[in-house]
């Protein structure tokens, strides 16, 4: 048993029945695995890319040309095949489009790059001329290429938004929401300390309604929300609304956990009842007060004091998403 654990053996380290692979040949493995998936996905590149139909274990199938989508789709278990599907999945996150690109340049500079080392070229010095070669490449783009959105112009911009719908599921209606997309993003423009242009996706919210077609979406200058009000006896709709965006119920106020109170007499009881739901009415007439005709709530509202607000012809809109009473209160400073 002691020979098992000689140092001098060398696979000392594997000796539960694996084996160790290294240096040129583990180098042209993982350059094999990566060149493999970039052929997987190499036809579907481009505007006349073939779809691939995919059909998982339970016989679901999937028919798209989407780099990021067939990647997700395959089990890899390669290591260095899973990098390549990392990497398209942050594209896709980053971007959201050239998915398929990154993977094919990606498998073609390990390719070149394994070549090279069996030149005798250490691979240290093939690490730093790609890093070299991708400085200068970057410059060049910088300096001769790119061009600012400002210069473009329209046209320009929903060209680019219709390259990326191609290859997604609303490729077929690639005009109608290419413009869309360009018109939501210049209602967001804002500028940095710097005076920069900036864009913010995230600024743009998609609400998904069920039932309706493709056709049937559309962009307005404002923020929708799919939550219904509160009360039916509300108005439908509110003209140069005071909003309040809060993040507390507006229910009868209870005692905390671990609260005790001790009563000899019970007209005190009726007292605490009433004191309970007193809180919370006072809590209303403060918002009311303000002058406030619109309240998004994260919790809920209970119905005597929805009937309040109503009274008063304020309308009130519970279990608002965090989300989106963050995006209102920033939008319109409430």
């Amino acid at each position: 048993m002691s020979g098992i654990f000689d140092r001098n053996n060398q696979d000392s380290a594997l000796f539960i029945g694996g084996s160790r692979v290294s240096g040129q040949e583990v180098r042209s493995q993982n350059v094999m695995a990566a060149q493999s998936i970039a052929n997987v996905i190499k036809t579907s590149l481009g505007p006349v890319g073939l779809d691939k139909m995919l059909v998982d274990d339970v016989g679901e199938v999937t028919i798209s040309n989407d780099g990021a989508t067939i990647l997700q789709l395959l089990e890899v278990e390669h290591p260095a095949g899973k990098i390549l599907v990392k990497l398209a999945q942050q594209q896709d996150t980053e971007v959201g489009d050239g998915t398929t690109s990154v993977v094919i340049i990606a498998a073609e500079l390990l390719r070149r790059a394994n070549e090279l080392i069996k030149s005798h070229i250490h691979p240290a010095t093939v690490i730093a001329g790609y890093r070299l070669a991708c400085k200068e490449a970057n410059r060049f783009i910088a300096d001769q290429m790119a061009q600012r959105v400002e210069k473009l112009g329209t046209e320009a911009l929903v060209n680019v938004a219709m390259t990326t719908i191609s290859s997604k599921i609303l490729g077929t209606y690639g005009t109608f929401f290419a413009q869309m997309a360009v018109d939501a993003l210049q209602a967001v423009r804002t500028q940095d300390a710097r005076g920069k242009a900036r864009y913010p996706v995230a600024a743009v919210n998609v609400l998904k309604v069920k039932g309706a077609s493709a056709r049937e979406s559309s962009y307005f200058t404002g923020y929708a929300l799919y939550r219904p009000f509160t009360g039916a006896a509300m108005k439908r709709a509110v003209t140069n609304p005071k909003i309040a965006v809060i993040d507390f119920d507006i229910t009868k106020t209870r005692m905390k956990l671990g609260v005790n109170i001790v009563i000899d007499n019970p007209e005190s009881l009726e007292a605490i009842r009433k004191r309970e739901a007193d809180i919370s009415t006072e809590r209303v007439r403060l918002l009311l007060d303000a002058g406030v005709t619109a309240v998004f709530s994260t919790r809920g509202i209970d119905d005597m004091y929805v009937k309040m607000f109503a009274e008063a012809g304020a309308v009130t809109v519970t279990r608002v998403p965090k989300d989106d009473a963050r995006r209102i209160a920033r939008g319109c400073g409430a």
